[in-house]
C-alpha cells in the first residue's frame, strides 16, 4: 500500500505544475467579449421602467416607490452573472462587463443603489422619467430641497 502511495507521489510530481500561479505569477488571461461579468448601471440612461427586476431569476434587483423619488437597489452578491436584466433593458442601461475579480469583504462593493425623479402623470398618476432640461434642472432643484442646501 505505502509502494502504490508512492508511485503516485512520483507520478504527480514528474508531471510539473499544470495550474496558472495566479495572482502570484504572470497576469491573467482577459476574458473574451463573451464572458459576462459584474454588472454596470448607467444612472443617465435608466428610465426606471422595472423590466430588469422583472426578469431577474435571483431577485437581486429591488424597486421601491418613495413619492416621485424611485429607488432602486442591485444586491450583486446575489448574481448569477445571466445578463437577463442587460438583455431586456430598452436603454441599454445595465451592461456586462468583464470583471470577474469580485471577491470582497465589504457588502458595499457588491451593491449598487440608484435614485430616479419620476414625474407623475396628471392624467393618471403614473410615473415616468423625466426627458427635458427643465425637467432634468427640476429634479437637481428637488435634490437639493430634499437635501437642505
Amino acid at each position: 500500500m505505502f509502494m502504490s502511495k508512492l508511485k503516485e507521489a512520483l507520478i504527480c510530481l514528474k508531471a510539473g505544475r499544470v495550474t496558472a500561479a495566479f495572482p502570484l505569477g504572470p497576469e491573467p488571461h482577459p476574458p473574451g467579449d463573451w464572458y459576462r461579468g459584474k454588472i454596470a448601471v448607467d444612472v443617465e440612461k435608466c428610465i426606471g421602467c422595472g423590466g430588469c427586476a422583472n426578469v431577474c431569476p435571483a431577485r437581486l434587483i429591488e424597486i421601491t416607490d418613495d413619492g416621485p423619488q424611485r429607488i432602486i437597489e442591485y444586491f450583486l452578491k446575489r448574481c448569477t452573472y445571466c445578463g437577463r436584466c442587460a438583455e431586456v433593458c430598452p436603454e441599454d442601461a445595465i451592461a456586462m462587463t468583464r470583471e470577474y475579480q469580485l471577491a470582497t469583504n465589504l457588502n458595499d462593493d457588491l451593491y449598487i443603489r440608484t435614485e430616479l425623479y419620476m414625474g407623475p402623470c396628471g392624467r393618471c398618476g403614473r410615473c415616468f422619467k423625466p426627458a427635458s432640461p427643465l425637467d432634468k434642472m427640476m429634479v437637481t432643484g428637488f435634490r437639493n430641497q430634499s437635501e437642505g442646501k
